[in-house]
């Protein structure tokens, strides 16, 4: 390692307290799939019927992978490259092919970072239009709201008639997708204590308190009472069914966020003091708790008009829901929209600077860039490509979660419980624990190292049979 490195590493930012790390992990986790898919799977399958698998993998995947990732990057104290390259020289093989493997996540982050901004400018559009009194405005009028989001997010069949598409007409909604990033872009210039842990501490909080405010005004809105039965449906039979447990896993591995970037790249600002099991089993707990608050919002409004909920993704959030939110009365309507879609934008905002972190980390550890260049370069790159791509983002998004994310995880694992000793990654894991308390290698490594491995890769080869599970 290089003296500019060590240096760099011995005055490397972090996050100053373990609260701080949960709410950004918890922010990194808590994303849109929470509120636009979640809710879908669990209407498609049945209630409880879904929930008890979920409920097992979020166990399985919080106690192996998270687990894995945080410590990881906090025995490392770099991003997947640097991580990766030292885990090889731990285990005796090539630093340099592992920097090389590392760089898939990190690659993945950044791509899903440019489709996870389109997506952010529709969600700062419509914050704006719930604010003005536009969303309320379209009453129930599904060709109107319809409409509206077509012509804000148009679609191409191909990449190259997306760009095609966007010089043609100058972009859908290109002002909103500049203000997403730029709202990235000033978050992430304050570094990880000024910046990301400062603004998730804000959001995060805020997010369940809104997220509860609507919880409880479902309840006392008529016609609901159907939705709340629907959830605690057991159907014993559908446990049966493969699908069940597939699409389950898929949820539940996508939105624990493991895919050997984020979580290895926020482990890498974490203390040496701080439990990695106890931040592991609170972020799975409040990342879950999002979840279930989705459901118990969602699944009720949509039960008052009787609406289908078997279209999830996008059309979910900016189609389906609208009419079912300004039927619930003038006077609220619109108080329902702003708090909602302000949900969105927060879940949105702290999962984006998440992942951008790990491309600007890798041109800080690898080019020695100061904090400001790197952050600017990559948001820079991330609106260019972003724009371009608008009308071709569902593709994008589905090339990178299908193969590229499960790829880094499966990597990350190998890296931890497969090429470093046993003995350090042991001792990475335990680093931080209370003297005195129970060893946690009995059930950790092989968990790990047998289970989630293997439950890695079938989320790429399963994501590539049924065409996406998360």
């Amino acid at each position: 390692m290089s003296e500019q490195n060590i240096a760099n590493l011995e005055n490397r930012d972090g996050f100053r307290s373990q609260w701080g790390f949960i709410m950004s992990a918890v922010g990194s986790c808590v994303g849109m799939a929470n509120i636009w898919r979640f809710p879908m799977l669990v209407s498609k399958y049945g209630g409880l019927t879904f929930l008890i698998p979920y409920f097992i993998f979020v166990f399985v995947i919080s106690q192996s992978g998270m687990m894995e990732e945080f410590s990881l990057g906090r025995w490392a104290g770099f991003g997947p490259v640097g991580s990766f390259g030292k885990a090889m020289e731990n285990g005796g093989r090539s630093k340099r092919a592992g920097e090389l493997i590392g760089g898939v996540p990190v690659f993945a982050s950044l791509c899903l970072g440019i489709g996870y901004s389109v997506i952010m400018g529709w969600v700062f559009y419509y914050t704006k239009m719930a604010f003005t009194g536009e969303l309320v405005a379209m009453g129930q009028d599904m060709n109107v709201i319809g409409g509206t989001f077509g012509a804000v997010a148009p679609e191409a069949a191909s990449l190259g008639e997306a760009i095609k598409m966007t010089f043609a007409t100058g972009g859908a909604n290109n002002l909103w997708i500049i203000i997403a990033i730029a709202a990235s872009l000033a978050i992430m210039i304050f570094g990880i204590s000024g910046g990301i842990e400062r603004a998730c501490k804000v959001m995060i909080p805020a997010l369940y308190v809104l997220m509860i405010i609507l919880a409880v005004f479902m309840l006392f809105v008529p016609g609901t009472g159907e939705g709340y039965r629907y959830i605690f449906t057991l159907n014993p039979k559908g446990l049966l069914n493969p699908e069940v447990w597939v699409y389950a896993f898929g949820q539940c591995f996508f939105s624990l966020s493991v895919a050997g970037s984020g979580s290895v790249i926020y482990g890498s600002y974490l203390a040496k003091d701080v439990k990695i099991r106890q931040s592991a089993v609170l972020c799975a707990v409040f990342d879950t708790s999002a979840a279930l608050l989705a459901m118990f919002i969602i699944i009720p409004a949509m039960a008052t008009v009787g609406a289908d909920l078997g279209n999830g993704g996008p059309g979910l959030m900016f189609i389906y829901l609208l009419p079912v939110f300004n039927g619930l009365g003038a006077g609220i309507s619109r108080v329902i929209c702003i708090f909602f879609y302000l949900v969105v934008l927060f879940a949105g905002v702290s999962s984006i600077i998440n992942l951008f972190e790990t491309p600007v980390a890798f041109l800080q550890e690898k080019l020695n860039l100061k904090r400001l260049p790197a952050t600017a370069v990559i948001h820079v790159l991330g609106v260019l490509i972003a724009l371009m791509i608008q009308p071709w983002t569902s593709q994008w998004m589905d090339m990178v979660s299908i193969y590229l994310c499960p790829l880094g995880a499966f990597t990350a694992g190998v890296m931890f419980f497969w090429v470093m000793k046993k003995d350090t990654a042991l001792a990475a894991v335990h680093e931080g624990r209370t003297a005195g308390k129970k060893d946690i290698s009995g059930w950790f490594y092989p968990l790990g190292k047998w289970v989630y491995c293997a439950a890695s890769l079938a989320a790429l080869i399963l994501g590539a049979i049924y065409g996406g599970i998360g």
